[in-house]
């Protein structure tokens, strides 16, 4: 599907403001492949036609990369002549050195996409780039933009406090998936259900969002994409992670086992089949790229608690090898009938385990930044022991206050004991040794609630208040959210913050 550009108006703001400071601008933007890296550029550009050009680098030779860049450089320079398809500068220090010139007469904006191509077949470009930066660029009118998606590379040559151009950028840009408030304004035809489950499958990606039919159910969305004739869904888990892997074997086991609910490290070498060094070996490198993070009990204070789990955090790679990777043999032949009968029967509890909770808890840090709540919270996350979990835990150490939550991925209304239980838990989750702590209570349900539980679990809370046998906490609380709630508070929140945010750039 082909839709208007959504989001992304922090980032348009700031490319704004670097545009007007008509100072010499270097910014480098970078993210997951797919994340809307070049559409973000290009929505910029056409703005600003006549003030600049885009180029993206392709994955071919050093020669052919820099006559294509020449004749985008000369067709700038002078619209009403076309360049000779043979035309190319010498090297790239005479095409940038040309760039500062132009740049004498008006500023300029020159968009340069996929650069690690660049990086790959030419070493000595980003040398280049630093010594035309610091003898031309610098005094220039110029405004410079490079973006790519091979992180590894990124980080070694423009990122890292090694790379040639360190502190000579004017932004990094990271730019992450969109959020789930962007949805609705996407797909406005899909119910609040529906576009939790393209969340869950697809994650905030555009470019996998613009391959929908918003006039399809989800499910026949995800059948017409994994035809065999279209494999990109089974393509894009190895393009990913290519950036940062080259022995994919003993990953992929890996994150199936994360995929498939495996958390502790031990649990999760025991699934792969790998002992626990080295699993831990590759669980550090799969943090690195950003798609697999390790979490300890809001209640910790310290990040090296034994008590650490590991997640995908990638909603898409965290589907796919959840359902997707065993059946690759089965998608090639056509055979998809057995597949989605698994994921339109599973995928409910797919969700409450993963993207529900993820949004409940956003809703909750964001309730908390908005002075939504009666008590305030600083860390946002979740809570575990031997014998339990919290889905959402939000706490301040310095207030002595802790909000507990619950939440349910359900169809029909809830009762009132997942509000119950979390008040019973309730002393596990107090610091030891620690009194008067205050705490709240948040049922996030997405078939709502029952009309009597508000008024039932007020009353516990009340019966709760007035036990003398309890000293350590006080029940301030309750509130109960459903999905239509949720997700009017969060568009209703990110609107707003977007807005006060994009009122100070200015």
């Amino acid at each position: 599907m082909i839709s208007a550009f959504v989001g992304r108006d922090r980032e348009l703001a700031l490319i704004d403001r670097i545009w007007k400071s008509n100072k010499a601008a270097l910014i480098i933007l970078y993210g997951r492949r797919r994340v809307g890296k070049t559409r973000l550029l290009t929505h910029w550009m056409k703005r600003h036609p006549a003030d600049g050009f885009y180029w993206m680098a392709e994955a071919t030779s050093a020669l052919d990369q820099l006559r294509s860049f020449s004749q985008a450089l000369a067709n700038f320079a002078d619209p009403d002549i076309v360049a000779p398809l043979d035309f190319t500068y010498a090297n790239w220090e005479q095409a940038l050195r040309q760039v500062a010139l132009l740049s004498r007469e008006k500023r300029i904006a020159i968009f340069i996409d996929e650069v690690t191509y660049l990086m790959a077949v030419n070493p000595d470009f980003i040398a280049t780039l630093q010594k035309a930066w610091d003898h031309w660029f610098t005094e220039s009118n110029v405004v410079l933009a490079l973006s790519g998606s091979q992180m590894s590379l990124l980080q070694k040559q423009l990122l890292s406090y090694d790379a040639p151009l360190y502190g000579r950028s004017t932004a990094q840009i990271s730019l992450p998936p969109l959020p789930f408030g962007v949805t609705g304004a996407y797909f406005p035809e899909y119910s609040v259900a529906d576009r939790v489950s393209i969340y869950a499958i697809w994650g905030g990606v555009p470019a996998y969002w613009e391959r929908l039919d918003a006039d399809l159910p989800v499910i026949d969305n995800l059948r017409l994409q994994l035809e065999p004739s279209n494999t990109w869904m089974l393509d894009e888990p190895k393009l990913l992670l290519q950036d940062f892997l080259t022995d994919f074997y003993n990953y992929v086991g890996i994150m199936r086992a994360m995929a498939q609910g495996q958390e502790t490290l031990n649990d999760i070498s025991a699934r792969a089949g790998l002992s626990s060094g080295p699993a831990s070996k590759y669980l550090s490198i799969l943090r690195d790229t950003g798609f697999v993070e390790r979490r300890v009990p809001v209640s910790e204070r310290s990040i090296d608690s034994r008590r650490g789990r590991y997640f995908v955090v990638d909603p898409y790679l965290r589907f796919y090898y959840r359902y997707l990777a065993a059946y690759q043999s089965k998608l090639a032949m056509g055979q998809q009938r057995q597949m989605l009968e698994n994921i339109e029967q599973s995928l409910p509890t797919f969700i409450e385990a993963n993207t529900w909770q993820e949004l409940c808890r956003q809703w909750l840090l964001m309730a908390s930044a908005q002075d939504d709540l009666p008590l305030p919270v600083e860390h946002v996350g979740a809570e575990w022991k031997r014998t339990f979990a919290i889905d959402v835990v939000g706490i301040s150490e310095m207030d002595r206050s802790l909000v507990l939550g619950c939440c349910l991925w359900n169809e029909t209304p809830s009762d009132a004991e997942p509000i119950h239980e979390l008040v019973r838990r309730t002393s596990s989750i107090i610091p030891t040794g620690e009194e008067d702590w205050s705490v709240y209570y948040v049922g996030f349900a997405a078939g709502g609630w029952l009309p009597e539980v508000q008024r039932e679990v007020e009353a516990a809370i009340h019966d709760e208040k007035a036990s003398r046998a309890r000293r350590k906490w006080q029940p301030t609380g309750v509130r109960l959210v459903n999905l239509e709630t949720l997700d009017a508070d969060l568009t209703r929140w990110s609107t707003k913050a977007e807005a006060e945010e994009l009122a100070l750039m200015r």
